[in-house]
């Protein structure tokens, strides 16, 4: 069976490109508060995940998938059964999807000139998932930088939140936070002995 997370970038490329050729479909996917709440248009919390601003925003957020996606596919089958790790990853990253936009929404909702689109919320609680299991292990920035991953996770976090502050493109940062936030809680739902496993790497981590 091929990798689940590929089978999501496949999903995720294709969609992001129909919708670019198709602007009657990028104005129905795409997340918009206001008609979510005037027209009852629920699935675009879900639709809006698939599609992209731009190829660098689809590069980004398919490129980050794809390691941290592979990552977690092997500890959840690890932990949980091949059946049930791919369950479980699918559920994270789809229900952090949703959740990640909630807020959005109700800060949004009586805005009709407010759009997000992007995987922003599944792709950061893919991220934040990653972590908690090896929180020490590197991640290497723009392929090159070697930061470990809590620190990265840090600077993402306060990236995101000065983006989402100055709102300047269709790309929902507030997505990242919420996503973050619960790619954490899901995980430690899932298998609470992360919590002591994530404090002890933290203990006897140096940075030099």
């Amino acid at each position: 069976m091929d990798s689940i997370t590929v089978i999501i970038i496949i999903i995720s490329v294709a969609a992001t490109f129909y919708a670019w050729n198709k602007p009657e479909i990028l104005h129905k996917w795409i997340f918009n508060p206001y008609t979510v709440q005037t027209r009852k248009e629920y699935w675009r919390f879900i639709t809006s995940g698939f599609i992209h601003q731009d190829y660098m925003h689809l590069f980004f957020n398919m490129f980050t998938l794809y390691f941290f996606g592979s990552v977690i596919e092997q500890y959840y089958a690890a932990i949980f059964g091949p059946t049930m790790g791919i369950i479980y990853y699918v559920v994270l990253y789809l229900v952090a999807i949703v959740i990640s936009d909630i807020s959005t929404y109700i800060k949004h909702r009586n805005d009709p000139g407010y759009n997000s689109l992007g995987a922003s919320g599944g792709v950061a609680a893919v991220v934040f998932s990653a972590i908690m299991f090896d929180p020490t292990s590197n991640i290497y920035l723009f392929a090159i930088i070697p930061i470990p991953g809590f620190i990265l996770g840090a600077l993402f976090i306060i990236y995101s939140y000065q983006r989402s502050r100055q709102m300047r493109d269709r790309i929902n940062h507030d997505a990242h936070l919420f996503g973050a936030l619960f790619g954490v809680v899901f995980t430690i739902i899932l298998e609470p002995n992360v919590i002591g496993h994530f404090i002890s790497e933290l203990s006897s981590f140096s940075l030099f």
